[in-house]
This record gives C-alpha cells, structure tokens and sequence, in this order.
C-alpha cells in the first residue's frame, strides 16, 4: 500500500501509522495508537524490573599477618553474605616486603575457600591484580525438592453404599518404587 494511503487510513480512524520493520523491503508499519504502545511497553518494562534480583558484591580484606579470630570472624561474614544471596570479594592486599612472601597470602585464601564449603562455590580463583590478591565466591544455587504428591482423595459416595472393609489377611501390600536421585 502506498504510504499516503496507509497516513490517510490511521487519520480516518484517528490512530498513528508506525513503522515496525523499516530495513524490510518493502518497510513494515502498522496503525496503531502510539501512546498506549510506548504505555503499555514502559509498563511490561517496569514489571520486568522489578522481578529482577540485583546481586550485590560485599567485599572481605585480609591481611598477611591476619590473627586467628579476625580470620574467623570474616570467614563467618562472608559465610552470611553468601547466605543472604550476595556475592563476596576476598581481597588480600601486600604491603612492602609482603610481596616478596605471596604464598602465605594464597594460603589465606586458599584456606577461606576451603572453610567456606558448600555456602559458597568460586567464581574467580585467587588471582594477583598489583598488590592487591583476590577471589570472587558466589552462592550456591539450591537444589528446590520435588513438589510432594497429594494424596488422592477418596471417591464421594453419591447415595452407594461402601464396599465391606477387606480383612488385613487379604489386602494387597502396594509397595511404592523406589525414587531415583539424579546428581
């Protein structure tokens, strides 16, 4: 259709004439109210956001000649913000002639990541950026549990009589299959 064509149809019925695919040959548009599209699209947009999960990065510093309390203090921060969903930076940061020992400062971190277990995996092993040593540990994802099975409800008796109890001598013995567990 030609483009006045298709202006002088969207004034008739008082909507705009949009241009969806304009790289196609010949350009795709469309007779639609332009307001409502940007509206509605700022909305979905708004929903969108606001299902999103923000991941915060909370930061832990150690030193080389870090005591054995403020070790497990920080270990123990760091295990609660892996807990609360956010991921930790451990940062171990060598001063002067530290640099010439950096062995202790990756068995600092190296030992972080072993105490912290499963609270956490390792995003990014010990890496030097300077003076400065760091890892980045993220959450672990947790595995949800299947969703328990209802059991079903007996049929309503509409006016017929019940069926006379079984006695136990006589009663199949149902025996549920065994679950599998896939790792």
């Amino acid at each position: 259709m030609a483009p006045f064509e298709a202006l002088k149809m969207a004034r008739e019925r008082a909507l705009d004439l949009v241009e969806i695919s304009p790289n196609a040959v010949p350009p795709v548009c469309k007779i639609q109210d332009y307001g409502k599209f940007l509206y509605e699209k700022d909305k979905s947009d708004r929903a969108a956001r606001k299902k999103q999960k923000i991941i915060t990065i909370k930061e832990v510093k150690f030193s080389v000649t870090v005591d054995e309390h403020d070790y497990q203090t920080k270990k123990n921060q760091a295990v609660r913000f892996l807990g609360e969903g956010d991921k930790v930076k451990a940062s171990l940061r060598f001063k002067g002639r530290q640099m010439a020992h950096r062995d202790l400062g990756y068995k600092i971190i190296n030992r972080l990541i072993v105490d912290i277990g499963d609270a956490g995996t390792v995003e990014f092993m010990p890496r030097m950026e300077g003076t400065t040593l760091h890892a980045i540990l993220a959450p672990t994802k947790k595995a949800e549990p299947p969703a328990p099975k209802k059991p079903a409800a007996p049929p309503a008796a509409a006016g017929k009589p019940s069926a006379p109890p079984v006695p136990a001598s006589e009663a199949k013995a149902e025996v549920a299959p065994p679950e599998t567990v896939q790792a």
